[in-house]
């Protein structure tokens, strides 16, 4: 069976300060996406869609996606996520400068989505367990009401530099139950994890707490679903709204409430890590040329 990679990667990075995205960090030059198309490809997966802002597009090609093609054989399908684009209810946004969200992300790429897939952002390490549990559990999706998340301990996903929003996730019986898109997650000096959205002292979070990093899994029938959702969404919006955006934790929340798709949560202890803030950077380097030297990847990733 066919299986897509859809990698997000028209996020802003506005905390990041830059297109973190496209920052080298691997011995040869890898970047972090990299190790993602890595992995999914040694899991099986055959397809590779890349979600980008057009400017980056001839980067993309230029750091990794042409030797990527080279090296594996696979063509990478590029979509734009521009605001533009199913926007026609509300002209009023289709200048915004702030992406939509990452429910918006994956329909802008729908024409190129016809195989069941996965979807992943594009600056975080997930690891290759986590790739190898998504791959096995797309072949036993049937339709749009069957999905499947990667879940994470919270312990394992924060950034020593400042917040992070995580969605937070509750699983009863091997199902995701609830999930809640968790603002300004923040690990405190004396090594207690806080929700800080309302204040410093905000209420402490279970190291171990499940929490989504957007690796989720579909059938391809998903896809109207998550337009038409979109299309709520942004009907909904007050005007002015600059800053919401249409989210696929939510958007899994809504629809487990609802009853409408049964998402299984596929455990993994693996330690995330990513570009949330710059001085993430050192950390990422180190990590990486530490899962080279252990035989994890071989010294470069690709036959160039």
């Amino acid at each position: 069976m066919d299986k897509t990679l859809v990698v997000m990667a028209a996020g802003l990075g506005s905390r990041y300060g830059g297109v973190k995205q496209i920052e080298r960090l691997g011995p040869d030059g890898e970047i972090l996406m990299e190790y993602a198309l890595y992995d999914a490809v040694r899991a099986g997966f055959n397809k590779i869609v890349l979600i980008i802002k057009p400017e980056i597009f001839d980067d993309t090609k230029e750091l990794f996606g042409d030797r990527v093609e080279k090296s594996t054989g696979i063509k990478i399908d590029y979509a734009f996520q521009t605001p533009d684009k199913f926007t026609e209810s509300r002209p009023d946004f289709a200048a915004r400068t702030k992406p939509l969200g990452t429910v918006h992300a994956v329909i802008c790429a729908k024409d190129v989505i016809t195989s069941p897939f996965a979807v992943m952002n594009a600056d975080d390490y997930y690891g290759t367990e986590a790739f190898n549990v998504m791959a096995s559990k797309l072949d036993e999706l049937k339709d749009a009401h069957d999905a499947a998340m990667v879940a994470y301990r919270l312990k394992n996903t924060i950034s020593p530099f400042g917040t992070v929003t995580r969605g937070v996730c509750m699983e009863e019986n091997g199902l995701l139950s609830g999930v809640k898109e968790t603002y300004k997650i923040k690990l405190m000096p004396d090594g207690l994890i806080r929700d800080t959205s309302d204040g410093e002292d905000g209420p402490v979070l279970a190291p171990d707490t499940l929490v989504s990093m957007n690796l989720w899994g579909y059938h391809q029938d998903i896809l109207p679903v998550m337009q038409r959702y979109f299309e709520d969404f942004l009907v909904a919006l007050p005007d002015g709204d600059n800053k919401s955006e249409c989210l696929l934790p939510t958007m899994m929340g809504d629809m487990t409430a609802s009853g409408d798709i049964s998402i299984a949560v596929l455990n993994t202890n693996g330690r995330w890590f990513g570009l949330t803030y710059k001085e993430d950077k050192p950390g990422v380097v180190k990590d990486l040329m530490q899962l080279h030297e252990a035989g994890v990847y071989p010294p470069t990733l690709w036959n160039n």
